[in-house]
């Protein structure tokens, strides 16, 4: 088992490359550009998943980006989300609604894919599962986009691509209890560090397998918490520059350049959030999604706000600013 408190520095990975696109455009145009990278194999009904936030959560990808993409370019896809497994603001299929026209979801439609019930799909050379169960709705799509709000996690460490649709699709009573919880003692949050990372992979690999190839990822590097959507208004204050977008096909890739942009802060930008991901043993979903097969860590960067050259971490966190709330 690989240790996830360990960043795994570049020069020290092996494997093919994937591409991943780039863009310091954090607005609605800059989610258009960087979608029209990925979107080739989007084709028929298609779900978005995104994490749509407790009540008033400050820090969930801008609605306004949203509707945009969806009216200008994904006509007719639905946003889908599942309940939570926590009692709060989205415990409930009635509480989730209620949050989701108080957070303005209100411009397409909002598919909570538990609501009537669940399915299992095949998770395929997992250790902890066979199959996992997820939002019974989830099988009525053919295509997904993954569009995460990358930032910190209270036991991932890090919430990218993987934990959007391993906690996200998976169901918020069977599902997120298969990954959470050991069965038959009270700690509903007792399984954390690498077996969580391991669990959370396999079910993130189930619903890759399940869409493949029909299924593109999407990193939104801003308002970068070290706490989850799912805090709502208690996320502690964002202290990590605002970076980018990042897009691929390759949902590993995605997730480690998203990493390595952190990392390659200065150590004052980047502290909060490298020790949130250290100190969770997160580093594991990457390490683990590569053993499991299911794409590369390492990758080239295409910076598109500049004539597709390549561009490495280092540079292209030149010159962030410090955050400004």
């Amino acid at each position: 088992m690989a240790d996830g408190s360990k960043y795994l520095p570049y020069s020290s990975r092996s494997g093919n490359e994937s591409i991943v696109y780039f863009t310091r455009d954090l607005s609605a145009e800059g989610l258009r550009k960087i979608y029209a990278r990925v979107n080739h194999n989007i084709t028929g009904k298609v779900a978005i998943k995104l994490h749509t936030g407790e009540p008033k959560g400050p820090n969930i990808i801008p609605r306004e980006w949203v509707k945009s993409l969806i009216d200008n370019d994904i006509h007719g896809a639905h946003i889908v989300e599942t309940n939570a497994y926590y009692e709060g603001g989205r415990y409930t299929t009635e509480l989730h609604r209620d949050t989701l026209k108080v957070n303005g979801w209100n411009f397409a439609p909002v598919d909570i894919m538990d609501e009537s019930g669940t399915a299992m799909i095949p998770v395929k050379g997992g250790h902890y599962f066979t199959e996992m169960s997820v939002g019974k709705n989830m099988l009525n799509y053919d295509s997904l986009l993954v569009l995460t709000h990358f930032k910190g996690h209270a036991m991932g460490g890090f919430g990218g691509s993987v934990k959007n649709i391993g906690i996200g699709c998976a169901d918020g009573r069977i599902g997120k209890a298969m990954i959470h919880t050991t069965p038959g003692q009270p700690d509903q949050w007792d399984i954390s560090k690498e077996e969580f990372m391991e669990r959370m992979t396999e079910s993130s690999k189930a619903t890759v397998d399940h869409f493949a190839p029909h299924i593109s990822f999407i990193n939104v590097l801003r308002n970068m918490s070290v706490s989850c959507d799912c805090e709502g208004v208690a996320a502690e204050p964002v202290v990590t520059p605002n970076i980018g977008i990042l897009a691929s096909l390759d949902i590993l890739a995605v997730d480690a350049a998203s990493v390595d942009l952190v990392y390659a802060l200065p150590e004052h930008f980047r502290h909060d959030l490298a020790e949130r991901i250290e100190s969770r043993h997160g580093h594991r979903q990457l390490s683990y999604m590569k053993e499991l097969g299911m794409g590369n860590d390492r990758y080239v960067m295409i910076d598109t706000d500049n004539g597709d050259s390549r561009i490495y971490p280092e540079d292209a966190v030149k010159g962030v600013k410090p955050f400004e709330g």
